[in-house]
């Protein structure tokens, strides 16, 4: 639910009453202290005076006050507590048209037949546009050029303005990264990259957006970047659609269909305006990078990850713009590409939303006319864990806030062969939202032999990174259901105890950490699960809290007492304009652990007393001693640094802690540092994917199995391990399941896992920590910290 700014009860932006301006509070509500903004950042090679946030309320509490057509609201905060502002712009001559069109919106996933036949009866409907500012802090031309376009569609009667609203409604997410615009950074305060957890929604920033763009079911959405230039002889700035290869769970025919004219016309209004640019490089311009147009691989739309990819599985036609510089050309260019996307919006508005709700008529017709038989399948089926039911439930939970349907059985039920108990989750394919709800839970493909490079991930299958069972069927499924609103799971205590908690889920792991921080005696067993001798009336509330059902059971001999772990996390402030152990620190913090992050500099200075583990999951660079100037602050300072690092985690080691490498980088460093025996092998940087591996099923591998899940991303593993303890390898056969690695069979069969044999040293050439997404494997690290 969002809060209007000014503090009033909010009225649907689409209600029939009157449109009237709802304006921001004084700037004093954006808990930003403007002397702590940084003035820009030193990854970027342009600079000029852009807007701070901490004036971007008042900004647009000026605007507002002199307008009818505006609504400011706050949807949400940032992860470190700024507001998410939303500014919504419409004619208000219109207001008395506005509940027909949220009655189209319904419509549209109900009997899309119907809304079609409605938009040609009724051509004065309006369609939402939104435009996304800057997902990206470090890009800051993007919320410029939106705040130029609200002052534009707030106050002026031009008749270019006046015809973008006699068709349109403009929703803008204006800051769409407060601290990162606050910080001069790329991600926000957590350290996520923004643009890349569309899949996870792991971030409230990502959430707003999401909320955005299920409430409006935008027809287009803009998404501001920067800054790309020269990818092309003078061509600058970058304006999608894709290369391929394209994701197959779109209906990319009616995409396409719009998405280079639109693009085209962004280019074109751009080149019209050329005059109005200062840069040598604008002036020699002859057009935009277009890479669907000019290129043949290398910046694909695959993964639902980036916000226009995202989006356009709501049938938005989804645009990265890219603007080529960080100054005032950048802003200007931004706002023409903008611009050029709103009027080629309005002048085909008519056949573009009847394509977007095509899309929804094909899902709930079942009917595909570009994908193969089968490829689709009648319906997922989600069992539930009688004993730990988080996992599934929090998956339930993602795919209603998403938009997708699920409901659930009142009996037991069988289909194709296999009986479900009643409880079992059913998302039926016949529904508007057929390929997000299948990029989501489908395994994925290898698509190494497609394209000779990718942009950014390949594979993402929630049911196999977060560790729930979604079984595909080509048979409909009969049986009496209930549509799903929102699953609220609550743990139980069954029994007089020892009461065992199954190793099998962050919820579970989380709940042992939390009764160890309460001061109970928790053991665990060498096949990870964890056993609990206190009263039920003293675990109780953690486990209600926890979701998990835990019973009465029998503590195995040699189960050992574990105790709280105080863990170091060395942080990446940010070298490369990424916080590469960002995934690992919310990992921990899920799984409940008590972590610390500390920089190179403060363990090369203070040393990890204190502590009981010391992880590494990014970067090498981070013992580098020549770093670039814009990575300098995030490391060494100085040569001699490295050598108290070393010292320092050498001293910790001898002294009985623990040390985890995850990841290629990290394991690359633990071989500079002496610390492994071992021969790190690497696969290439654009390698990831999900991967088939062997664990051995105990210790620091306990609760996976053979022929179990793995992820990599720029895959690491091991050789000359003979005198190690190898826990886990990949399988020798095919194990490459789903995503991009080119040379994938050299690391068929070799150690992933393995810990030394003279010390706590283990590494681990998996990521299983990454971006707060794979769940399933967070465990890993859990394990490890436990095993003694």
């Amino acid at each position: 639910m969002k809060k209007t700014v000014s503090g009033l009860l909010a009225v649907s932006l689409l209600a029939s009453a009157p449109w009237s301006s709802v304006l921001a509070e004084a700037p004093q509500t954006t808990y930003v202290n403007a002397l702590e903004e940084k003035d820009g950042s030193l990854f970027n090679s342009e600079s000029y005076d852009f807007l701070r946030f901490s004036k971007v309320g008042a900004e647009l509490e000026r605007i507002a006050k002199s307008s009818n057509r505006v609504k400011v609201e706050v949807g949400g905060t940032s992860a470190d507590g700024h507001p998410l502002y939303v500014v919504t712009i419409a004619d208000p001559k219109s207001g008395g048209k506005f509940g027909q069109n949220k009655a189209l919106r319904n419509q549209m996933f109900k009997n899309p037949s119907k809304a079609q036949d409605w938009v040609k009866k009724n051509p004065d409907f309006k369609v939402p546009i939104m435009i996304n500012g800057s997902i990206h802090g470090t890009e800051f031309v993007g919320s410029d050029a939106v705040i130029q376009l609200i002052e534009r569609f707030a106050t002026q009667n031009d008749s270019q303005t006046q015809k973008i609203l006699g068709s349109n409604i403009l929703i803008f997410n204006v800051v769409a990264n407060p601290d990162g615009r606050v910080d001069a950074t790329r991600f926000n305060s957590e350290g996520i990259d923004l643009n890349r957890d569309f899949i996870t929604q792991s971030q409230p920033e990502t959430q707003h957006t999401v909320d955005l763009i299920t409430e409006w079911n935008p027809m287009v959405f803009l998404d501001t970047h920067g800054y790309v230039k020269n990818y092309a002889k003078n061509k600058q700035g970058l304006i999608e659609p894709c290369t391929p290869p394209h994701n197959p769970n779109y209906e990319y025919d009616l995409y396409n269909k719009w998405a280079l004219g639109q693009a085209a016309a962004m280019e074109s209004e751009i080149m019209k305006n050329k005059a109005g640019y200062t840069g040598t490089i604008y002036k020699e311009m002859v057009g935009t990078y277009v890479p669907q147009r000019d290129d043949s691989a290398g910046w694909d739309d695959y993964p639902p990850i980036f916000t226009p990819m995202y989006a356009m599985y709501h049938g938005a036609y989804g645009h990265t713009l890219e603007a080529p510089t960080n100054d005032e050309d950048g802003v200007k260019w931004m706002y023409d590409a903008v611009m050029g996307a709103l009027q080629y919006a309005t002048d085909n508005k008519d056949a573009m939303i009847t394509d977007q709700i095509e899309m929804f008529k094909r899902g709930i017709n079942f009917d595909h006319p570009f994908h193969a038989d089968g490829f689709f399948p009648e319906a997922y089926v989600l069992p539930v864990d009688e004993k730990d039911p988080t996992v599934t439930e929090k998956a339930v939970n993602h795919l209603i806030q998403n938009g997708i349907e699920v409901v659930k059985a009142s009996k037991a039920f069988t289909v194709e062969g296999k009986t479900y108990a009643k409880g079992s989750y059913i998302v039926d394919m016949a529904q508007a939202k057929a390929g997000l709800a299948n990029t989501m839970l489908w395994d994925g493909e290898d698509i190494t032999n497609d394209t000779p490079a990718m942009y950014d991930i390949s594979a993402w299958s929630l049911p196999e990174l977060w560790g729930f069972e979604a079984d595909p069927v080509q048979t409909k499924v009969a049986v009496t259901a209930a549509k799903v609103n929102e699953v609220k799971g609550q743990g139980s205590v069954t029994g007089k105890g020892p009461f065992v908690i199954p190793n099998s889920s962050v919820k579970a792991v989380e709940l042992v950490n939390t009764l160890l921080q309460q001061g109970v005696a928790v053991k665990r067993s060498e096949q990870g699960d964890f056993y609990v001798e206190a009263p039920a009336n003293a675990i109780s509330a953690a486990v209600k809290a926890s979701g998990i059902q835990v019973k009465s059971g029998t503590v195995p001999a040699g189960a050992e007492k574990i105790s709280s772990v105080k863990v170091a996390l060395l942080e990446d402030g940010g070298i490369g304009k990424v916080q590469s152990h960002s995934g690992m620190n919310l990992a921990l913090e899920r799984l409940g652990f008590d972590v610390t992050e500390l920089s190179p500099v403060e363990v090369a200075e203070a040393g990890l007393s204190g502590f009981d583990a010391f992880i590494y999951n990014g970067t090498e660079s981070l013992i580098s001693t020549n770093l670039s100037g814009a990575n300098k602050e995030f490391g060494f300072q100085n040569a001699g640094q490295l050598g108290k690092f070393k010292a320092n985690v050498d001293a910790f080691i001898a002294d009985g802690g623990k040390y985890i490498a995850a990841g290629a980088g990290a394991s690359r460093a633990t071989k500079t540092l002496g610390l492994t025996t071992a021969t790190v092998t690497t696969g290439g940087g654009n390698s990831n994917g999900i991967v088939s591996v062997d664990y051995d099923g105990t210790g620091i591998t306990a609760g996976y199995g053979q022929d179990d899940y793995g992820f990599v991303y720029r895959p690491a593993w091991y050789t000359g391990v003979d005198a190690d303890e190898v826990q886990a390898a990949f399988d020798d056969s095919d194990f490459f399941l789903a995503g991009h690695w080119k040379g994938n069979e050299a690391a068929s069969g070799k150690p992933v896992i393995v810990r030394e044999s003279d010390k706590d040293v283990t590494l681990i050439g998996l990521e299983p920590g990454f971006r707060d997404h794979t769940d399933y494997l967070f465990r890993l690290i859990s394990n490890a910290l436990y095993t003694k």
